[in-house]
């Protein structure tokens, strides 16, 4: 009988322990205030007629890794295709995550024709700073 109330205590204070943890997040970035509607495009934008057709380029994002940028190519609101411009690739390690994260990003997002994708397992830095890129981008071409 006392095995049971000792075996009981134990497992309840586990779950109680377990369930106070926090969810986790992904890590927040540095270098993304918000931008403001009123704010002219940055150069190297090819803006089209208003149903975004053109080529976009989203903002740079620093990561704890390095620059992430990307342009956007869309034809009549749709995206065709996304072009890196800059990717962590400081070392060896770097330019291995960006060769297989890049890539899969962007075909989720032609795919999600969307910045709202899944981030790559391995790569979230990337992944984040990527999604935010291609949002300014698809942010210029709606605007």
């Amino acid at each position: 009988m006392r095995r049971a109330v000792l075996a009981t205590t134990g497992i309840s204070t586990l779950i109680v322990a377990l369930l106070a943890l926090k969810p986790h997040q992904l890590p927040a970035l540095a270098g993304t205030a918000p931008r403001s509607a009123a704010s002219s495009p940055p150069a190297g934008t090819s803006p089209g007629p208003a149903t975004g057709t053109g080529m976009f380029t989203g903002d740079p994002v620093d990561t704890r890794y390095g620059t992430v940028q990307v342009a956007a190519t869309l034809a009549k609101g749709r995206i065709t295709a996304v072009r890196v411009l800059h990717a962590p690739d400081e070392n060896g390690r770097d330019q291995e995550i960006t060769s297989y994260a890049l890539p899969r990003l962007t075909q989720e997002a032609i795919g999600a024709q969307s910045a709202d994708i899944d981030a790559v397992s391995g790569a979230s830095y990337t992944s984040q700073g990527y999604m935010q890129s291609l949002q300014s981008a698809l942010d210029q071409a709606h605007a």
